[in-house]
């Protein structure tokens, strides 16, 4: 029994990003928890959550890709969703109860004429069932406790905002490309607000999060699949599933790659500052990733042609 315990406990260095295809009726955590039980890595974390009745982009980030989660979360984001007319509800969203209905229903050039309001840097409530803190304690918690519970605007960018299509009167379909802290739902809410009508959204799908996007995605059926074909629970000798890893590099992609000898990633690794060399050396101010013969060292600033390394991987 006492080995049996002991191989349930075994963690393994497991380092890169993971593109989940998150599928519906599942949290975030509770995708996170399923692929420990798949993965059995040392660390393990997620680049932005995804409520339960949406599906699609969740980044995982196993070992040394852990460190790169801030760059991935700060990432713009795409979100396909459809919103449907004529109610509202506590959440803005299907979970909810309704809490008001309107017999208004906009056509497509009704909403395509108040869009152009939605884009850019716009103020934004939260819904009061999301996880902000209001005195320390998360506004879902307050809300379901029964609690009036009052957010205040916050400014969003919205970098692109459309109409994909009306599928009938009661439903239309949008896509939103957008940045930190956008709520889809309160878009839903808000529009249809504008509209003189109700709005909430009934179905939900991410796109992309910061460098990943559908091409990137893997379904967990497929990935439980691989897992249970293998004869060894070590994911590092099952090299279908560590093919479904991208690089821990992947979360850095929209930072500069610069490539550094031996010595100086030796340097690096010791938390030393280096002098980047040759004619195409970034100069800075700017943040840059370096590299030595095909590993990833550290990833910092660069000034006045100096690199001083924020953090150092250990792959």
């Amino acid at each position: 029994m006492a080995r049996q315990q002991q191989r349930r406990r075994k963690r393994y260095p497991v380092n890169g990003w993971l593109v989940l295809d998150k599928p519906l009726n599942l949290t975030s955590n509770e995708a996170l928890g399923k692929l420990k039980r798949i993965f059995h890595p040392e660390k393990v974390g997620h680049a932005g959550t995804l409520d339960p009745l949406a599906s699609g982009c969740l980044p995982i980030a196993f070992g040394e890709a852990t460190k790169t989660v801030p760059y991935v979360m700060d990432g713009r984001k795409v979100y396909r969703f459809e919103v449907t007319w004529g109610i509202q509800t506590t959440t803005d969203d299907a979970e909810g109860e309704t809490v008001k209905t309107s017999d208004v229903r906009p056509d497509a050039a009704a909403i395509g004429a108040v869009l152009p309001e939605f884009r850019g840097t716009i103020q934004q409530v939260p819904p009061i069932f999301s996880a902000i803190k209001v005195d320390g304690n998360r506004a879902y918690d307050l809300a379901r406790d029964g609690e009036d519970v009052q957010l205040e605007a916050r400014p969003i960018d919205v970098h692109r905002l459309d109409l994909v299509e009306c599928i009938d009167e009661n439903r239309a379909v949008f896509e939103a490309e957008c940045g930190k802290g956008t709520y889809v739902r309160a878009l839903a809410r808000d529009i249809g607000e504008r509209l003189g009508t109700c709005g909430y959204v009934t179905d939900l799908r991410r796109l992309l999060v910061g460098p990943f996007g559908e091409h990137e995605m893997v379904d967990f059926d497929e990935l439980a699949a691989i897992a249970e074909e293998a004869e060894s629970e070590n994911p590092l000798e099952n090299p279908e599933l560590m093919e479904c890893l991208l690089p821990v590099e992947a979360g850095l992609a929209q930072l500069t790659g610069v490539v550094v000898s031996a010595d100086a990633a030796a340097r690096l690794k010791r938390g030393m500052s280096i002098i980047l060399r040759g004619a195409s050396a970034p100069i800075g101010p700017e943040e840059v990733y370096v590299t030595s013969g095909g590993t990833l060292i550290a990833f910092g600033e660069v000034a006045k042609g100096e690199f001083k390394p924020k953090r150092v991987f250990n792959l």
